[in-house]
């Protein structure tokens, strides 16, 4: 009886054994998962974007609330107005068709300038120009000088305009049967680039664009042309 006993007791350690060191096998056998580290660069880089973009936002803001507060002191400070245009008198020196059937014109226009601004001048630079058209159709353009215009000043301007129009004869005949009417609509256009000067400071070039809607009575030529009635608008563009 006692041999039996230790028999079964040392078969049943190594049934344990057995037990355990299968287990443990089997514990080995498993993979060993490694954590993932976190995406630190991704949010360094999603930091770093949102900060530029913070930035550049605010910078934005702050330049144009420097602009308004600039904008605002010299309205109120200098309190610009636009220089104001009159047409004083229109001569046709030639008018005629050509050999090829282009209508030939050649006008002579007197503008008064006037600046209102008591502390503003006004320098014309070269590029400017003023043209005459008879409805969609530039008859012809002659430059604007340059100039500068002082504080509260009057200056007129004497502009010769010279131009070829395409299909002459029908344009012609068109001029004509309105001169029979007494009445010749006319649209003389301006493009004049400009300087602007506050105090000592000159300015970023502008330029003023504007139309003078004209009627005119003929357009004979080299004589007297009345104009009956003149409707003029301007604008500044920067």
């Amino acid at each position: 009886m006692g041999d039996q006993q230790r028999v079964h007791t040392v078969l049943q350690m190594e049934g344990k054994k057995t037990t355990t060191s299968s287990a443990t096998q089997k514990t080995v056998q498993l993979p060993i998962q490694r954590p993932i580290p976190p995406p630190v660069m991704r949010n360094r880089k999603r930091n770093l974007c949102c900060k530029c973009f913070c930035w550049g936002l605010s910078l934005l803001i702050f330049a144009l609330i420097a602009l308004a507060i600039v904008v605002a002191v010299i309205y109120f400070v200098f309190h610009p107005k636009l220089p104001r245009y009159e047409v004083n008198s229109l001569q046709v020196t030639n008018l005629g068709i050509n050999l090829d059937f282009s209508l030939s014109a050649e006008f002579k226009v007197e503008i008064t300038a006037r600046n209102p601004n008591e502390k503003i001048g006004i320098y014309y630079e070269k590029g400017g120009h003023i043209g005459v058209w008879y409805t969609k159709t530039k008859l012809c353009e002659g430059p604007i000088p340059r100039f500068y215009q002082g504080h509260r000043n009057v200056t007129k301007l004497n502009v010769a305009l010279t131009g070829r129009a395409q299909y002459g004869s029908s344009l012609m005949s068109a001029l004509q049967q309105q001169q029979q009417t007494g009445r010749v609509p006319l649209d003389l256009k301006v493009d004049a680039p400009v300087a602007v000067k506050l105090g000592k400071l000159k300015m970023k070039k502008i330029r003023i664009l504007g139309t003078c809607k004209l009627v005119v009575d003929s357009l004979s030529t080299n004589n007297r042309i009345n104009i009956k009635a003149s409707d003029c608008s301007f604008r500044a563009k920067l």
